[in-house]
């Protein structure tokens, strides 16, 4: 069997990582994989299995990419073709039609589509309501990685149940337990320092982080601590600003995008998901396996189903920094049993989400000839 993981956009977000991971699973469980981006540069692309065949060159777009798609179904064939984000799926279609090849077109939405279409104005709704029906219809399966995503797209998509399929996230690797044990020379981590609060994720509009300042400037008024966050993004400035409107820029810290976010996570006092929406928070659940205490925003979707509706940790509402605040108060003065929070999230193994996948894969081929 030969599968494409075809991301020609290919950024440090959580979709990035996990691709990486699932190329690595499948290849070692025997399936051949390509895959396909735009350079060999990009963050995560130095942790691919050895196994996995990395094509680069890829450019976006439509018109762009179209030859090189054509050429490749022709000249490898695949089985399958899994589309980490749904952007350049109609190229995917387009080239496996030109190139009269049998590919499965495989969908993963990773986020919920009611969500962000509420944020969007009615034209550009009607639009991406369109693109993401057609893309998910035109797909032989599709696979979320959270109950909440798979009930919405197939609501979204009008999806029949038996197209949609749930898959975790590959999230918990090897890797990750390996980097979480690497040092860490940051004087905020010191042995004596004030607790290190820690967001982690792309500086934008639906992670909340401008919610979390709020919070944070709360909980800094009550006891030491120290907000850090992890990422890099538009808002970056705008952060910046705000911490000091608030007064609290000398425990605040950017310290941008870093490959090894685990040894961070690992040593922190706390990490907080302040998100507006999700699909499956990755930075959640590995903070939850690495045992460190966390609280959630209750976004849809994603945290209220891997906190077991809060009963693993605190949720709170969206947007609600007081309420935020005070979670996080009470967190870091009661952190919880370390073990539940590892074990909440044991279906979230590489080794579990490959086996599935492959799973799946077996049965539409199957499907295929019969």
């Amino acid at each position: 069997m030969r599968l494409a993981i075809f991301i020609p956009s290919f950024g440090d977000g959580g979709v990035e990582s996990m691709l990486v991971n699932l190329a690595g699973g499948l290849a070692a469980l025997g399936v051949a994989v390509d895959f396909l981006t735009r350079h060999r540069s990009a963050p995560y692309l130095d942790e691919l299995d050895p196994r996995v065949r990395l094509i680069d060159g890829v450019r976006d777009g439509i018109g762009d990419v179209q030859p090189f798609l054509c050429r490749y179904l022709r000249e490898a064939r695949p089985d399958f073709v899994l589309r980490g984000k749904d952007e350049s799926a109609l190229a995917v279609l387009l080239a496996r039609r030109l190139a009269r090849g049998r590919t499965g077109l495989v969908m993963q939405p990773g986020t919920n589509f009611s969500a962000r279409l509420a944020e969007l104005r009615p034209h550009a709704r009607w639009r991406m309501r369109l693109k993401v029906r057609f893309v998910h219809r035109a797909a032989i399966a599709v696979v979320g990685n959270s109950e909440g995503v798979v009930e919405d797209i197939a609501k979204v998509a009008e999806l029949r149940p038996e197209r949609v399929h749930l898959i975790r996230n590959p999230t918990i690797t090897p890797r990750l337990l390996t980097q979480a044990a690497e040092s860490l020379d940051h004087p905020w981590f010191a042995a004596g320092a004030p607790p290190v609060i820690l967001g982690v994720g792309r500086l934008g509009k639906v992670k909340g982080f401008d919610v979390l300042l709020q919070a944070f400037a709360q909980v800094r008024q009550a006891r030491p601590c120290r907000l850090m966050i992890l990422g890099e993004g538009r808002l970056r400035a705008a952060l910046a600003k705000q911490a000091r409107e608030l007064g609290v820029e000398a425990d605040f810290a950017l310290p941008g995008f870093d490959p090894n976010p685990y040894r961070y996570l690992a040593r922190a006092a706390l990490f907080v998901l302040s998100s507006r929406r999700e699909g499956a928070p990755n930075a959640l659940i590995e903070a939850l396996a690495l045992g460190t205490p966390v609280v959630a925003a209750d976004c849809a979707s994603g945290p209220a189903e891997i906190l077991c509706g809060g009963a693993v940790a605190p949720l709170v509402p969206v947007d609600d920094a007081p309420a935020l605040a005070r979670a996080m108060v009470a967190t870091l003065d009661r952190p919880g049993d370390a073990l539940g929070r590892k074990a909440a999230v044991a279906e979230y193994s590489v080794e579990e989400c490959a086996a599935r996948y492959l799973a799946l894969f077996q049965s539409l081929a199957a499907e295929a000839r019969a």
